[in-house]
């Protein structure tokens, strides 16, 4: 999922405030409170009834919440006070501009506390009144997962041995949000701090032990985890992406490396396969396990050892060069998934879980053969069909040579594009890596959002014909739009015997075209195109990242 920044307060995620994202039981903060960690004066309209929530979005506030009007990117927060009040809003949060805007529409029927940079407290303030995280204990130990590739399934695998191990973990991702109830849809790789502090509240009230989080950069620089406290942070591996966000490189792992500070988690578990995960684990500031990939790397804490394919999967062991080692298996293609494996296995250890307890819920349970929607989501098998998330160079390559097949005059049919108004510096980049690694590549619309998909495309083209052109491949590339016609095309030019892989969008079910949310979900598309044409669909829903 595209991530997004909603810097109008009247329009943040829909999610913002909802029923499910709080515990039913909250104690009123007194204003004083509020006002104390703010540094403000308490005003003197102060009715002294106390605040039991707080919400950015005025339509989703409840009866006693504080609502922080904050400045967005057309309109103020402060626009929407009236119906902040009307809906229950006892106090008001804002900055000089909005205190002035609230000044001018007249006399306000509840406190208004003012401060320079009020988006940097709701952190503090959502930690303060839901009791999130309380001094005393009692909430789940979280697990946040951070990272360009594979936070996802790290944080199911999380999950998933947590629950081998008789706990009763939530999680809170990209996909889905789960506290003990039902699944709740996720629209953010993180949800605004709000909601992840009423989240860690609901949890701790359901009596929930553990929790699994994903943490993107984007929620790192628009304060989404501020006032959270990791027990265990894990670093997946960094590579190009959201340059549109952060500029380059150095500036996006700049913004990774604020999680591994004191101030936002107690210990971490860095993968170190990459230069920038070595970078990160000399420069943490908290106490760091290494973990790496790399068979003969005995310097890190823990290693990946004897790999051995085992079906669609791999067995391999988990060696730590002080205290023993792991029987680790995984049923998912992909060298990236023994990587997610091993740093989950290495995660919940770093939490404080005996190893022959770790190593009877692996073999009794099976943990990491797991599904996770769009993650290299198996849609049948002859030809293989598979949809994946992959939306950037490294998870590109990486998801194309994890699917190619040693049977031969077996091919991989790709089908994928860019996301409009995102980075355009790794449109062609992919271009040239599918025309490397695939046989036929078609190249068709993302999420275009308010960008020419025309123009998109043709950047992807670029790379891909430039790449045939340089490097002599002799891969075949073709423009097909709209996408489900793309995916259309690529069943119809495959054979039993090939693997077509839909790249881009994983468990998305809406393409955004001109501010239009069209209906569309890649494995829908190919069930459909691969039961036309008379192939056989599977209901295998293995996955990787």
């Amino acid at each position: 999922m595209s991530e997004h920044h909603q810097a109008d307060s009247s329009a943040t995620t829909p999610d913002d405030g909802e029923p499910g994202f709080r515990p039913r039981s909250v104690a009123a903060v007194p204003l004083s409170e509020i006002a104390e960690v703010l540094g403000v004066t308490v005003p003197e309209q102060d009715s002294g009834g106390g605040v039991t929530g707080i919400s950015l979005n005025s339509r989703a506030v409840e009866p006693g919440d504080l609502y922080m009007a904050l400045p967005g990117a057309s309109r103020h927060g402060a626009d929407f006070v009236p119906q902040a009040v009307e809906s229950g809003a006892v106090a008001v949060v804002t900055d000089d501009a909005g205190a002035r805007q609230l000044a001018l529409a007249g006399e306000q029927p509840v406190p208004v506390l003012i401060v320079q940079e009020p988006r940097t407290a709701v952190g503090r303030l959502s930690a303060l009144i839901y009791r999130s995280q309380p001094a005393e204990g009692g909430h789940p130990t979280l697990f946040g997962v951070t990272g360009t590739n594979g936070k996802t399934t790290t944080t199911y695998f999380i999950n998933a041995l947590l629950r081998a191990l008789g706990k009763t973990p939530g999680l809170i991702g990209t996909i889905e949000i789960l506290a003990g109830g039902d699944p709740i849809p996720s629209l953010l790789t993180t949800p605004e701090s709000t909601d992840v502090h009423g989240l860690l509240a609901l949890m701790r009230e359901r009596g929930l032990e553990a929790a699994s989080m994903e943490v993107s950069s984007h929620a790192i620089s628009y304060h989404r985890v501020d006032g959270v406290m990791f027990d265990v942070a894990g670093f997946t591996n960094l590579t190009q992406d959201h340059l549109d966000l952060h500029g380059d490189m150095e500036e996006y792992f700049r913004t990774k490396a604020e999680l591994f500070t004191a101030a936002r988690a107690r210990q971490a578990v860095v993968t170190v396969d990459d230069g920038w995960g070595r970078q990160l684990a000399r420069m943490a500031d908290i106490p760091v396990t290494t973990l790496s990939t790399t068979p003969d790397d005995v310097e890190a804490d823990w290693h990946v050892a004897s790999v051995a394919s085992q079906g669609l999967g791999t067995e391999f062991e988990l060696v730590h060069k002080d205290y023993g080692s792991l029987r680790v298996h995984t049923g998912l293609p992909g060298d990236f998934n023994v990587a997610n494996a091993a740093l989950a296995t290495a995660m919940v250890a770093a939490s404080g879980v005996d190893l022959e307890v770790l190593q009877a819920a692996l073999d009794q349970h099976d943990p990491f053969t797991v599904s996770v929607p769009g993650r290299m989501q198996l849609i049948s098998t002859a030809p293989a069909a598979v949809v994946d998330f992959a939306h950037n160079p490294d998870a590109l390559a990486r998801a194309l040579k994890a699917v190619r097949s040693a049977e031969e005059g077996s091919r991989v049919i790709v089908v994928f594009g860019a996301t409009g108004q995102r980075d355009q510096g790794k449109r062609p980049t992919m271009g040239a890596i599918a025309a490397r690694l695939a046989d036929v590549v078609i190249i068709t619309d993302d999420d275009p959002h308010d960008e020419d998909a025309a123009a998109i495309r043709a950047d992807v083209l670029a790379g891909a014909r430039a790449a045939v052109e340089k490097e002599g491949l002799d891969s075949e590339i073709v423009e097909s739009h709209p996408r489900d016609e793309a995916i259309r095309l690529a069943v119809e030019l495959a054979t039993s015997k090939d693997t077509i892989l839909v790249a881009g969008r994983g468990h998305e079910v809406w393409q955004e075209v001109k501010g239009v949310n069209l209906a569309l979900d890649d494995r829908v598309e190919l069930r459909a195109a691969l039961t036309s044409k008379g192939f056989s669909v599977s209901t295998d829903q293995r996955i990787e990242s």
